[in-house]
């Protein structure tokens, strides 16, 4: 109970955001015809965040199947790459593996990856737990906006940018915590850089390909640093 309760505890301000945007998704997804009955397959099999926003508007215009994987792939290649630092802390999960590997989150890896687990947590129920709590709700929030959207009437202009604002407070907060800024600054100029290469539509994989090979160089000096302001 104990793991759980702390899981819980660590999760509440997801469940804040989540909450918010999965009230947006819901919302968004019955304005364009789809009930909460569509909300809760999407948030169940899909989770996938900004993609489910992104989705809303493949469904209602009609795109194709390979549309909608290069897109999808478009959106989530961030995942490819962060995913991989999760390779030693899911090592040796067992059965819950293959959920952990489908729940990870942006929200989900900012809280696993902060910081250690007290004493009396079971280290591998934690990350099961949170990344359980995370998704339920998200859920959550969906359902609940897509029952609402079906009765209340919502102006939905504006709604589509909740998850970019949740990723902005999610960056904050790693920067406020963390002591070494380099790998969020080299995010950021790689992906204006390639804003201003390749346009608005088409910088996400080439940002994502550059912010990896830029890391990798400079991994050395970020290690050598964080060695540093351990001494």
């Amino acid at each position: 109970m104990k793991t759980i309760r702390y899981a819980f505890v660590r999760s509440l301000p997801i469940m804040a955001g989540y909450i918010v945007l999965g009230l947006g998704f819901g919302v968004l997804l019955q304005s364009k015809g789809y009930g909460a009955g569509w909300a809760l397959v999407m948030s169940g099999l899909i989770y996938a965040g900004s993609m489910q926003y992104v989705a809303i508007d493949l469904l209602a215009g009609g795109a194709s199947l390979i549309s909608a994987a290069i897109m999808t792939l478009m959106v989530n290649a961030r995942h490819l790459f962060y995913g991989i630092s999760m390779l030693e802390r899911y090592k040796d999960t067992g059965a819950a593996k293959p959920y952990l590997i489908f729940a990870l989150t942006d929200e989900t890896y900012s809280v696993v990856c902060s910081g250690g687990v007290p004493e009396g947590v079971d280290r591998k129920k934690y990350y099961f737990w949170v990344s359980l709590l995370n998704q339920l709700y998200w859920i959550a929030g969906g359902v609940a906006g897509a029952l609402l959207g079906s009765v209340l009437p919502f102006d939905t202009t504006g709604i589509d940018f909740s998850m970019t604002a949740l990723f902005l407070v999610v960056m904050t907060e790693q920067w406020k915590a963390s002591r070494d800024h380099t790998p969020a600054l080299v995010g950021l100029g790689v992906s204006l850089v390639c804003l201003l290469i390749f346009g608005s539509s088409d910088f996400l994989i080439p940002s994502m390909v550059g912010i990896t090979a830029a890391l990798t160089v400079l991994r050395g000096f970020m290690q050598k640093k964080e060695a540093d302001h351990a001494v």
